[in-house]
């Protein structure tokens, strides 16, 4: 049985597809976990443990989710953020655009499908969701992941799920939103300590915050001062 593995795996990795591995037909009980059909229960206790235990865990919601076009979308963002409130140090890095972003991609506002790889590694993410994404933008943007970083993928889509992420849960609507908003919630009382609250993850977002700090606020010794002399201009009213 093919199984898909954590990357990087090389500049053109084959395929999920390529390698056998599909998704489960519609209305099966099963969803698909690192290339395998799982048990929907058992798939969500696999989420919530990477998802609590990985290193800058990270939404990137795409155009579906971001714009809010309906009344259902607007409903899924909120069950999204609540998910989000339940994952400690969990960041939201959105997809709101395909179209090539140049000649400057800033890594920590958006994720740029067309070198999705630079905002994975730049924030050192070791896990992600994708969700709203459209999915032909999606399997090709999780490729990429899986070729050249070591970031767990998830695909939480509302059609036929992506072989492409390590964990794809198909068919998504509400329910299944609150269904894993509850299986975090149990892994938690069940004893999984989340990255954000071990030294190791909270020496990291101290660090992450204090830079983020400092580029907002440069100090006096970093800062450039104009030292140009000013034109004097015509007064009317002087002597």
């Amino acid at each position: 049985m093919p199984k898909l593995e954590v990357g990087p795996i090389g500049l053109l990795p084959p395929s999920a597809a390529a390698q056998g591995i599909f998704q489960p037909e519609k209305g099966s009980p099963n969803q698909l976990v690192e290339g395998e059909h799982v048990p929907e229960d058992k798939a969500l206790e696999t989420l919530a443990h990477e998802l609590l235990t990985r290193r800058n865990p990270t939404l990137h919601p795409g155009p579906m989710l971001v714009w809010g076009w309906n009344e259902e979308t607007k409903h899924k963002a909120t069950l999204t953020l609540d998910i989000v409130a339940e994952v400690p140090g969990m960041n939201i890095i959105p997809m709101p655009d395909y179209r090539p972003i140049y000649p400057k991609i800033d890594p920590e506002a958006v994720m740029n499908p067309c070198h999705p790889n630079l905002t994975i590694q730049h924030n050192k993410i070791e896990v992600c969701v994708f969700i709203g994404v459209h999915c032909h933008f999606a399997n090709v943007t999780l490729k990429m992941i899986r070729a050249n970083t070591n970031c767990y993928t998830m695909a939480w889509c509302a059609y036929d799920g992506h072989e492409d992420a390590l964990l794809s849960i198909r068919d998504l609507d509400a329910d299944k939103l609150l269904k894993i908003k509850a299986a975090i919630i149990k892994a938690k009382k069940d004893g999984v300590e989340p990255w954000a609250l071990t030294a190791i993850g909270k020496e990291e977002l101290e660090e992450t915050k204090a830079r983020k700090a400092r580029l907002k606020a440069p100090d006096k010794e970093s800062t450039t001062l104009f030292m140009g002399e000013l034109e004097s201009g015509l007064d009317e009213n002087a002597e």
